[in-house]
């Protein structure tokens, strides 16, 4: 890790403390790079907005250090349904497996959440949060940009708070990202506008508290959609006795009527007793889907609602803007400390735009079909539904969700091999629980680590690599050897002993090597891990081109001789 020079030089500052901002720190935090972030606001807002993560999501907080911190105060598994005003099932989507070890269903209370990540970020001392300062101008050059900040009076959610001239102050950075939200001061100050479309519907969200003793939701176990032609309605399980609906408005409705106690009340009251709950917030609003036309500008980068903004109906938000902060943060790593090119940062919206606008596009189909108030259009609906339900492959493919964008990078269009016929380059990996060779379990990621993996399938990757070794060293990835259950060698006394630095793994589900096999990779095979755990590439015995590949993808300087932008650091 480089510590910020007198001169108060960071590796990068991040503008906003939401789930991106806090997900991006942490993960350049744990990564060993300098951060300054920046947050306009005071105080913490303290109000839900997300309501929900999935299992990618928590993968990446699990790469952040912070996973089972945060997903101790979430509501697990729970299955998600459309159903009719009367309670009639139409669909039932439920999600069982756990391909990633993680839950694909996860509600959860954003004020929990963030409260957490702020706190766990103390752990790193070279991660420095300033609250109360906002972003006043910024410049770059090819060494990096100048920030300027000052203080910033609150509470300015919703509109632009009162900057305090005389608190002005001048940082910089080797990189700025603006995390700041559907507002962002980075985006606007860029000129860069967002390209989708803002909907007119209008929707009164009220986030609910049950009362001290009082099981007030018990009867509300499963996230429901209830498909109502005169009132669809959202209603959202949270942990710790909250709770969420969301209702939908008609054009002549009166916005302040519809925030009044009393409509609020009557609303409720159709599915809670509101005598038995609190309301912690109602507020009427509109959503937009949009993708900023570009999100980046040489050594600035946008991420984040600043880079695209999702609208609620499949709670993919935030869990998008978590994406974005993985996918970048690895990438700033590889150029500050491993010596790559700034050209990766090309492939930071070549990957995630497409599958940030798949998610978008989902979320308004989603809408469409839940907002339906036209009685007719709505029996339409449900016929159609009841057709799909039941007909082979088509059912069993809506129950499981699978019209859910894949995390699978479009071909040519990823930092990796080319994918081959087949292939799996340029696609997330599953991460089981394998088991070590002490006979105890662990998560995948957590054994191979945060960084480059290099993996044998059965035998020692290091063998293969023979002279390529050194070029791969730069990277410093882990290696490690995964034997399919069973398949461990036997042999006398003394054989078999741990070698150093190689890490141990037997996948006792089997469940990584039946992947592996389908799409043609074999015993003996080596397997390249991104930080992100998206395959870089696969190759047998002969890694040459792996190597090759890993040179000309991150634009390293041919000569493994040359020093890392790090070794140069150390040596200054």
């Amino acid at each position: 890790m480089r510590t910020p020079s007198q001169q108060t030089q960071y590796d990068v500052v991040v503008v906003g403390l939401g789930p991106t901002g806090l997900t991006m720190a942490t993960l350049l935090g744990r990564r060993g790079l300098s951060v300054l972030v920046l947050e306009r606001e005071p105080e913490f807002y303290g109000m839900a907005r997300a309501v929900y993560t999935d299992d990618e999501a928590l993968r990446v907080f699990q790469t952040a250090g912070v996973a089972d911190e945060i997903h101790a105060d979430m509501n697990v598994d729970s299955a998600v349904q459309w159903i009719k005003a009367d309670g009639t099932l139409l669909v039932q989507f439920r999600q069982s497996q756990r391909p990633l070890s993680w839950p694909v269903t996860n509600f959860l209370y954003q004020p929990y959440l963030e409260n957490r990540l702020e706190e766990l970020l103390a752990r790193y001392p070279h991660v420095e949060v300033r609250r109360g300062r906002e972003v006043v101008s910024f410049a770059q050059d090819n060494d990096g940009v100048t920030v300027v900040h000052a203080g910033s009076t609150g509470s300015g959610y919703g509109t632009r708070a009162a900057v305090i001239e005389e608190a002005t102050e001048s940082v910089r950075a080797s990189f700025l990202v603006g995390a700041d939200g559907g507002r962002s001061v980075v985006r606007t100050s860029l000129g860069i506008d967002m390209t989708g479309k803002s909907y007119p519907e209008r929707w009164l969200v009220v986030d609910l508290a049950a009362k001290d003793g009082v099981d007030a939701f018990r009867h509300l176990p499963y996230f429901d959609f209830v498909c109502d032609p005169d009132m669809p309605t959202v209603s959202c399980p949270q942990p710790r006795g909250h709770h969420r609906f969301e209702f939908a408005l008609e054009d002549d409705d009166d916005k302040d009527e519809f925030e009044s106690d009393e409509t609020v009340r009557h609303l409720m009251a159709r599915y809670v007793d509101p005598d038995e709950v609190v309301v912690i917030r109602r507020l009427v609003y509109t959503f937009n889907a949009v993708v900023a036309d570009r999100w980046r500008e040489g050594r600035i980068l946008l991420a984040g609602d600043a880079a695209h903004m999702t609208p609620q109906f499949i709670g993919q938000g935030m869990n998008a803007g978590v994406r974005d902060a993985d996918n970048l943060s690895w990438k700033l790593q590889a150029i500050l400390e491993h010596g790559a090119d700034l050209k990766i940062l090309d492939s930071y919206e070549a990957e995630r735009r497409p599958h940030a606008k798949a998610m978008i596009d989902l979320s308004v189909f989603n809408k469409s079909l839940v907002s339906v108030k036209n009685p007719t259009i709505a029996r339409a609906r449900d016929a159609a539904l009841w057709t799909a339900l039941r007909t082979p492959g088509v059912g069993a493919w809506v129950r499981r969700a699978g019209m859910k964008p894949k995390p699978r990078f479009r071909k040519g269009a990823y930092v990796g091999m080319p994918r081959r016929v087949r292939g799996i380059e340029g696609t997330l990996a599953p991460q089981p629980l394998v088991r070590r060779y002490d006979g105890r379990p662990v998560r995948l990621d957590d054994a191979l680590g945060i960084g480059w993996s290099v993996i044998g399938i059965g035998t020692d990757p290091r063998e293969a690599l023979g002279a390529d070794l050194a070029t791969w060293s730069r990277v410093e990835p882990s290696y490690a050897t995964l034997y399919d259950f069973g398949a461990r060698p036997q042999g006398a006394p003394g054989d078999g002993r741990r070698r150093a630095g190689l890490v141990d793994l037997e996948d006792n589900s089997g469940s990584f090597v039946r992947w592996l096999r389908r799409h043609g990779v074999r015993q003996g095979a080596v397997v390249v891990l991104r930080p992100d755990k998206f395959v870089f590439g696969t190759s047998g015995s002969d890694t040459t081109a792996l190597t090759q590949a890993l040179v000309a993808q991150l634009g390293l300087a041919p000569s493994a001789g040359v020093p890392t932008p790090r070794e140069l650091a150390q040596v200054g």
